[in-house]
């Protein structure tokens, strides 16, 4: 008797970090060069950044803001299919809010910073889009 054995690898999960403002009920979103899809201001971390480190680096990086220390709140942990990479990866979203210094602009990669209501989410990549949801749901974006 043969038996037939399977084995699948785990997949390939991508931890970023990200920071989530909202606006007259409405998520600032931005699209990286050569992205067809919108994304939060954020990456992933440096070795040794801690998540805030890692949160207000991504953000003065991408929209020229400087996010205060003190005032971070951990939002949302969103896990789902990674966009634009290979089948099976998986993203893990961590979202935080903080308050910021300066003017929202496009900055390095980021060639536009886009603010999206409920009924554009399908314009985001799907972690952003279950985010959009859920910020819905909790009565942040209209």
């Amino acid at each position: 008797m043969s038996s037939i054995s399977s084995t699948t690898a785990a997949p390939t999960v991508i931890e970023a970090l990200s920071w989530i403002h909202v606006r007259d009920g409405r998520l600032l979103c931005v699209r990286p060069e050569d992205r067809d899809r919108l994304y939060l201001p954020g990456g992933k971390r440096e070795p040794g950044e801690t998540d805030e480190q890692a949160v207000a680096r991504e953000a003065l990086e991408e929209v020229s803001v400087v996010l205060r220390p003190g005032t971070f709140a951990r939002v949302a942990v969103i896990d789902q299919e990674a966009h634009g990479q290979a089948p099976g990866t998986r993203v893990e979203l961590v979202c935080y809010t903080a308050e910021h210094d300066g003017e929202i602009v496009a900055d390095n990669e980021i060639t536009e910073v886009v603010w999206i209501g409920h009924d554009e989410r399908e314009r985001c990549a799907p972690a952003v889009r279950d985010l959009v949801g859920l910020l819905h749901a909790r009565g942040l974006v209209t």
